[in-house]
């Protein structure tokens, strides 16, 4: 950068040289022709007022270019460098801003598809979850249901047996006042074994 612009330097001078020399070219032959008609003797009868105005004119132009435009220069070559810098500073950002949006949009749809995933894995739980409750209620209202039969049958066994040995103990009872009455002892003795036989058999 700094040779290019050396190099830009020197044509720009060259380039004003150029035009001064042209410059100067192009006052001098007035100058030259009016020496001429009036006898005078070549260049030494130049105009030495526009000489010492191209001299000054020079050096102001040697001042300009040392003070002037060598700062300017610098100053717009530092101006687009920093200006490129933001330019690449800012493309950089974008592409990284870039690729964190891909990869929130990555993560997104990572997490959207974990999440589903979530939702169906608790959905079948819950569906399985609830066939071992039904099946769980069902084998516990069979127990349920077999326990009371048993406990009904039981109930029902022993409510017979009690009802046989109440109905047997009256009838024994009567059976004794009718004998008592009507037969005697032995008679009385035999019908009480036969009745006590019939109910062992019932």
């Amino acid at each position: 950068m700094t040779r290019s612009r050396h190099v830009s330097g020197q044509h720009v001078w060259v380039s004003v040289m150029s035009a001064l020399v042209a410059l100067v070219l192009t006052l001098g032959g007035p100058a030259s022709a009016l020496a001429a008609e009036g006898g005078g003797g070549g260049l030494i009868d130049l105009n030495w007022s526009l000489l010492v105005q191209v001299l000054n004119f020079l050096i102001l132009l040697v001042v300009l270019y040392r003070f002037a435009y060598k700062p300017l220069v610098a100053t717009l070559e530092g101006r687009t460098a920093t200006i490129k810098q933001q330019l690449a500073e800012a493309q950089a950002a974008r592409e990284q801003a870039q690729r964190q949006a891909a990869e929130f949009e990555a993560r997104l749809r990572e997490g959207q598809a974990e999440a589903q995933a979530v939702r169906e894995r608790a959905l079948r739980e819950a569906r399985g979850l609830r066939g071992r409750l039904a099946a769980e209620a069902r084998q516990e209202a069979a127990r349920l249901v077999e326990s009371a039969r048993v406990e009904i049958a039981q109930d029902v066994r022993r409510a017979k047996s009690e009802l046989r040995a109440e109905v047997g103990t009256l009838a024994v009872e009567i059976a004794e006042r009718l004998i008592q009455k009507s037969l005697r002892d032995e008679d009385h003795q035999r019908l009480v074994q036969e009745a006590l036989a019939r109910m062992d058999r019932k």
